[in-house]
């Protein structure tokens, strides 16, 4: 997902359908709205641009969650851990992968 996605997000203070409530367009230049869909005023270029630090940070979060997500695994290999182990060791397994996958 691309910064201006995070932008937006960010502007709008919610999550964003990016295929119906605000398409996106990119010609190779850099992406651009091409449609704004929601009731909500369309920002300017110099509001999207004042969240440009906000949404690298939260990329970068994201990021991290997808990693923390697939180092966790799934429900039923966590269950398998805590019931063949116990829940200090899968605590301390989850906590190592948090402190090893920090965000900012």
């Amino acid at each position: 997902m691309s910064n201006l996605s995070y932008k937006i997000k960010l502007y709008l203070g919610r999550e964003v359908d990016f295929l119906k409530d605000v398409i996106l367009f990119d010609e190779g230049n850099g992406q651009f709205i091409k449609q704004w869909n929601v009731p909500e005023a369309q920002p300017t270029e110099e509001q999207l641009n004042a969240l440009e630090a906000e949404a690298t940070t939260l990329k970068s979060n994201n990021q991290v969650i997808n990693t923390r997500k697939n180092l966790y695994g799934t429900p039923e290999q966590q269950l398998e851990i805590l019931v063949e182990q116990g829940v200090n060791k899968l605590i301390e397994r989850n906590t190592k992968i948090k402190t090893d996958n920090p965000k900012e």
